[in-house]
């Protein structure tokens, strides 16, 4: 059972000593503790049932080294087993990333009665159904179970008792019931995958996101004929009965969401039954269909010898080109790596279609249990293109598979590949351990505190296009909180209100009714005291509901980015040798560029300014300007006798005389009125323009410039005449998280940061939830820089906590002070860590002397509110989770004689009687139930 581990006997007798020792005593089969001993160590046959007992209530740790997330450690219930080996059970592998190929595991025994409460109540495997980085299932099925359940739920048209309709006469393959269908099995009148019809009035579902797939099953109105095979009918009969009819091929995804809506309809104990029950039908169908690998199963494509020779002709032609000085090297190079895949993509499509459809192969790729097409190709059709120790493209391919064997120099060729991957792979494991322990640095400290920090402001997740960020718009907010109601425009009726949990109902309608974004609630804008609230946090994805108090999120977010780092690639990439490109940093180093808020490789460059492009030429440099024209326009209405005194197109400044009447007829006008103006000031600078006889207007032009040098390999994104907004890009590359923060501000560098760092894991096929990269973004900016420190005290270039700083301010301004002005800043997270409020922590994660020398020149004071500082001075760390310990029943009170009797106030009159006598008494005030201890007498 999933709840279970195998311990062998003699592991668990001496794990278990001291217990099993205390329980021969008690049951009087040993006279005393040393005896006892005696007994064990001879290993009596009364001490094996004695063992039997001690364990029932009694969980064990396990543990797998590396520990790279919490899953690394879960309890089990042991059972006893013979042999030498601690047994484990199938579907927690994934989550310790266990194997059976000689892993070891070390086990722990929990002793007192909290420890056993925590490991039955949290860490049982059965607890920890789901991953705390994404809320995915980790107990899917996989491998031969995955192989059983595709080989039963598969439909085979051609199989014995199929359903025929024959004409006039009854069909064959209809049944009354599911038992009755099960029986003609047996009988062997039908096969597992032949598809038949059977009455039922149970609802079916044709996949586990069909609207119908989830709820719980209501029988239909009156019965009606299902075509279903029999092996459907037996995989359902493990699912509970709640479910609808899953009447569907199980391929991994399709097990995989079946799990998730198990949970999500029933909850975690269901799951744990139905996932041990798909384990056991998946091994046993996996068994009884002999799929197999078989050397006369990988046949090799009948045109590939055609296809090969026609590549070759089209190499030697570009080879041909090259000589005649009508292509470069490059160009040559360029079209042999793409004649070459193209021939490589036509043999597999080949191999596609050849392949048996009832074949072992094609039942391990198509269901999902191991491999995939393109290793099917390398084994019947060719290797392929090879990269180089340097990630170059060779371009001459291995023609041979591994059916027909490699010659000498393809097995050479191929090796580079190889030795590459392992070196990488060592190398991988320290810098991916390093990270994570940079990561859980920064955010250790962060722990969920208040409820609601009553923040209005929040984050827009708009529905962009999935190819950009690889991710799904629903996955991106189930599970947030609605910093705003979200409306549907067309009814005007609300579907989530404010601070309501965006579920997977919820997010399906969204979906459903094109909503384009939605603001919702984010670590990142949290306002809470200390750490951060459950509302900006939102859903615990481990558990599926809102996240608890006391939670250490930060911890949970750091390992979350860690665990899958060593399964990221290595390498700067080389794009195919294209000369003037510069390398792209991918994998494991570009999150660490990116965490470290690093002027990244081959930086573009980015529009400081809302503009027009103009692009330029000086001198073979080439330059990009962007112009900001702002226009004001002002007419004025010349005065009737007045005359213009400016012409069209001449500069004027503020108060230049733009029209004034002659000297002669102010003369006139005089004894009319002293008070008219006879001249027509400008009210602005600028140029002017005459329209008509009447009007002059005067332009004034505010215009801002700003010009970019383009480097010589750089390729431009935009062209002549394009307005584009401030923080676009202007050439290829990544941009400066630095840059984007004095340019966009906060927003643009979560939403940057978030895109960057995911856009890494799913191009591995990572599954990461969004708000834990927020978690780890939050500490970066969590600091401002002083740029004037008015009347608060600070220094000019103070880094400063946010809040701190925001209040320093509010008082100064309440007592009538000047505030001060900070600028926000981005700091990396060895940086972060480093000048982090605690000086424990910073001491105890790099630079030790140094963080102590400051901390001690400053007279600093750790107030101890992260996990790591109260970890070292050994006091309880300030994350907590809910419990319940059972308690024995207490030994009754006794009742004393008056002589014995405490007198509380009499003693505390006696105490200060002697202290003020001289005599120096610690007074520890006793507790109602408690007597008083005495620190010395003085």
């Amino acid at each position: 059972k999933l709840h279970q581990c195998g311990l062998p006997k003699k592991m668990a007798l001496e794990l278990f000593k001291p217990f099993v020792m205390h329980s021969l005593v008690a049951k009087g089969l040993a006279h005393n503790i040393k005896s006892a001993k005696r007994i064990v160590e001879r290993a009596r046959p009364e001490v094996w049932d004695v063992l039997d007992e001690v364990i029932t209530d009694r969980p064990v740790l396990l543990n797998r080294a590396p520990t790279l997330h919490r899953l690394g450690i879960q309890a089990f219930q042991p059972v006893l087993i013979e042999g030498s080996a601690v047994q484990l059970h199938p579907l927690v592998c994934a989550a310790f990333n266990a194997d059976f190929d000689g892993d070891q595991m070390a086990v722990h025994v929990p002793l007192s009665r909290e420890a056993v409460a925590e490991a039955r109540q949290i860490l049982l495997s059965t607890k920890n159904l789901l991953s705390p980085a994404s809320g995915d299932p980790t107990v899917t099925p996989t491998l031969d179970m995955v192989l059983g359940s595709y080989y039963m739920t598969e439909v085979s048209e051609s199989a014995r008792g199929a359903f025929v309709e024959a004409n006039g006469a009854p069909a064959r393959g209809i049944y009354a019931s599911f038992d009755e269908a099960k029986l003609a099995f047996d009988l062997g009148t039908v096969d597992l995958r032949a598809p038949i019809k059977v009455r039922t009035d149970k609802p079916s579902a044709d996949s586990a996101d069909s609207e119908d797939g989830g709820g719980p099953a209501v029988a239909l109105d009156e019965p009606r004929l299902l075509e279903t095979t029999i092996g459907r009918i037996i995989f359902n009969e493990v699912l509970p009965e709640d479910l609808p009819f899953q009447n569907y091929t199980m391929d991994r995804p399709a097990l995989r969401r079946l799990v998730a809506l198990v949970y999500r309809e029933l909850g975690s104990e269901a799951t744990a039954e139905v996932v041990d029950r798909i384990k056991e039908v998946g091994f046993r169908f996996a068994t009884q269909s002999g799929v197999t690998i078989a050397i006369h199963e990988i046949v090799v494509p009948h045109h590939k010898k055609e296809l090969i020779a026609e590549a070759d002709q089209l190499v030697a032609d570009l080879e041909d080109q090259y000589q005649m000085g009508l292509i470069t090297e490059e160009e040559r190079y360029q079209g042999a790596v793409e004649v070459w895949s193209e021939t490589t993509r036509r043999i597999e499509n080949d191999i596609a279609e050849s392949l048996s459809e009832y074949g072992s192969l094609n039942y391990m790729a198509s269901s999902g249990t191991k491999g995939n097409i393109t290793q099917i190709r390398q084994m019947a059709g060719m290797r392929g293109l090879m990269a180089d120790p340097h990630g170059q493209i060779i371009p001459e391919p291995i023609r041979a598979s591994f059916r027909e064997g490699l010659t000498v120099l393809e097995y050479f060729i191929s090796t580079h590949g190889a030795r590459k991957g392992l070196a990488d792979t060592a190398l991988r494991t320290a810098d991916s351990g390093y990270l994570t322990r940079r990561l859980i640095d920064v955010s250790q400290d962060v722990i969920i505190g208040d409820n609601d920090c009553e923040t209005t402001t929040g984050l827009w997740i708009e529905q962009r296009d999935e190819r950009e960020t690889m991710e799904d718009f629903r996955d991106r907010i189930v599970g947030r909180y609605a910093a705003a109601p979200v409306t549907d425009d067309s009814t005007g009726e609300i579907i989530v209100d404010r601070n309501e949990e965006i579920d997977e109902a919820a997010a399906d309608r969204l979906e459903a009714i094109e909503v384009a974004r939605v603001y919702v609630r984010t670590p990142m804008s949290c306002e809470a005291e200390r750490g951060i609230c459950q509302l900006c946090y939102g859903r615990d994805l481990a558990r599926g509901e809102l996240v608890r108090p006391r939670t250490a999120v930060g911890i949970i977010a750091a390992q979350s980015i860690g665990e899958p780092g060593t399964q990221l690639t290595m390498r700067t990439f080389h794009t195919g040798g294209v000369a003037g490109t510069t390398d792209i940093t991918s994998g494991l180093p570009r999150v660490e560029e990116l965490f470290e808020a690093r002027v990244p490789k081959g930086e573009a460059i980015i529009s400081e300014i809302d503009g027009v492009v103009e692009v330029l030429e000086d001198g073979g440099q080439r330059l990009v300007r962007v112009s900001n024209v702002d226009t004001v326009v002002e007419e004025y209405a010349i005065p009737a006798g007045a005359k213009a005194q400016v012409a069209d197109g001449d500069h004027v400044v503020a108060g230049s005389v733009l029209a004034a009447v002659p000297d002669e007829d102010k003369k006139e006008d005089a004894d009319e009125s002293a008070e008219v103006s006879t001249e027509l000031l400008s009210r602005i600078p600028g140029i002017v323009r005459k329209k008509g006889r009447k009007t002059l207007q005067v332009v004034f032009e505010d215009r801002e410039d700003r010009e970019y040098a383009i480097p010589a390999a750089a390729r431009l994104l935009v062209s002549s005449g394009e307005a584009i907004d401030a923080g676009a890009q202007i050439t290829e590359g990544a941009k400066n998280p630095q840059h984007i923060l004095s340019i966009q501000g906060r927003d643009a560098v979560r939403r940057y940061m978030v895109d960057e760092v995911q856009k890494v894991y799913r191009s591995q096929g990572v599954n990461i939830n969004d708000k834990h990269i927020e978690v780890i973004t939050r500490q970066m900016l969590r600091r401002v820089r002083v740029d004037h420190p008015g009347d608060t005290g600070l220094l000019p270039g103070d880094l400063i906590d946010r809040r701190e700083f925001e209040e320093i301010v509010a008082r100064v301004v309440a007592e009538g002070g000047d505030p001060a002005t900070a600028q926000p800043v981005l700091l990396g997270v060895t940086k972060a860590s480093l000048n982090t409020s605690s000086w424990l922590a910073a001491a105890s994660f790099q630079e030790t002397t140094r963080v102590l020398t400051n901390a001690a020149v400053e007279g600093k004071i750790d107030k101890l509110v992260g996990l790591k500082e109260n970890v070292i001075i050994g006091k309880l760390i300030p994350a907590r989770a809910e419990i319940e310990v059972p308690r024995r029943e207490f030994v009754p009170e006794l009742d004393l004689p008056e002589s014995l009797e405490f007198d509380e106030e009499a003693e505390l009159e006696r105490m200060l009687a002697e202290s003020e006598a001289g005599a120096a008494v610690a007074v520890q005030t006793p507790d109602s139930d408690s007597l008083p201890s005495f620190a010395g007498d003085g």
